[in-house]
């Protein structure tokens, strides 16, 4: 079967061939600032669970603080903007008694971006994309919840394969230019999601392309699954992301080492956007904008990065900053390798 390649995908490389681009920030932190209620969670669906903190659901009961906040990242200046969907999924909604409902999330979700991407871009004709944000799920592939049975999981492949594929063809729907399959703990869990967008293209016949973004666990620049960022990459490049990269975990500066790495390795584009710094004792990101622009200028500076944001704690501020803070440096330069059989284990292996 002729897959049809992605315009979005085209249009995003040549963007990104003349500056750094920039996507936006935090949802969950900012959504937290309307201090919203039960009420305002649960809307008129009737569902029997509290909602409060379902953060996904608010593209159906309340769609103007979704919309308002990607108004206020593309307004600091964002080219991309992650749908409000992290948590859409059947699984994760199942905690809320809402699993019936992640099509209808994900599709408001995504048609919300949409049309606010889609505004902005009339404005001032710059291309302005959605990338449908699917987060890793609660649930490991790889490890087993429980210390006595290593050998148990809670899923298996197929069924967290069609979680994700339930989830990906209704941001496609919606009209998400790419499915980012982000903050991966679990690179097992990622290759589903890339198997789940893999078969959407077939019953779609045209490309969905597909961001992958990894978390760090610890300061080795391990992933949950043990995983180093060299692995990762070994792991997913067959999927031909149009982005690679790292976010959540830690903020900027203990990313640096890694993201360094991943630079010279990967030859698609990096887009990294790390935390805004890391939590103080009451669990609040308190890094300001200017510090965390620093931080990922030294990246811009090295030519690094290709696409810059910001996770938890940052706003709308913070992209502001990043944006000007990069602005009029040259993006990253894809490098080239000679060619080589490499393999990924817990570590990269390549064969000379």
């Amino acid at each position: 079967m002729t897959i049809t390649p992605s315009a979005a995908r085209a249009a995003l490389l040549a963007q990104a061939r003349e500056r750094i681009l920039i996507t936006d920030g935090a949802f969950g932190t900012e959504i937290q600032n309307w201090k919203l209620t039960e009420a305002d969670y649960a809307g008129n669906l009737g569902l029997s669970r509290d909602q409060k903190g379902n953060n996904d659901i608010l593209a159906l009961t309340a769609p103007h603080v979704p919309e308002s906040i990607h108004r206020a990242y593309f307004a600091a200046g964002a080219d991309i903007a992650e749908t409000n969907t992290f948590s859409a999924n059947r699984i994760s909604q199942a905690d809320y008694g809402a699993e019936h409902l992640v099509r209808e999330i994900n599709l408001e979700s995504a048609k919300l971006a949409r049309r606010v991407a889609n505004e902005f871009q009339s404005d001032d004709e710059r291309p302005r994309f959605v990338a449908g944000a699917i987060g890793p799920t609660n649930k490991t592939l790889s490890l087993s919840p429980d210390v006595n049975d290593p050998g148990f999981r809670e899923i298996d492949w197929d069924f967290l394969v069609e979680v994700y594929r339930e989830q990906a063809e209704a941001l496609v729907e919606g009209g998400a230019d790419f499915i980012l399959v982000e903050t991966v703990f679990d690179t097992l869990n990622a290759k589903a999601a890339i198997m789940a967008v893999r078969q959407l293209e077939q019953q779609l016949g045209r490309e969905v392309p597909i961001m992958l973004s990894m978390t760090l666990t610890d300061l080795s620049g391990r992933n949950l699954s043990g995983h180093t960022v060299e692995a990762f990459w070994y792991a997913v490049r067959h999927a031909r992301p149009v982005t690679i990269g790292l976010n959540c975990s830690f903020g900027a500066q203990q990313l640096r080492p890694h993201v360094r790495a991943l630079a010279q390795l990967a030859d698609t584009l990096i887009m990294v956007y790390p935390n805004a710094g890391l939590p103080n004792e009451l669990g609040q990101y308190d890094e300001m904008p200017a510090t965390t622009a620093g931080f990922v200028h030294e990246w811009a500076e090295h030519g690094q990065v290709n696409v810059l944001g910001g996770c938890c704690g940052s706003t709308p501020e913070h992209i502001a900053a990043i944006a000007r803070s990069v602005q009029g440096l040259p993006p990253r330069v894809l490098p080239r390798h000679q060619t080589a059989t490499a393999l990924a284990g817990l570590e990269p292996f390549v064969l000379a």
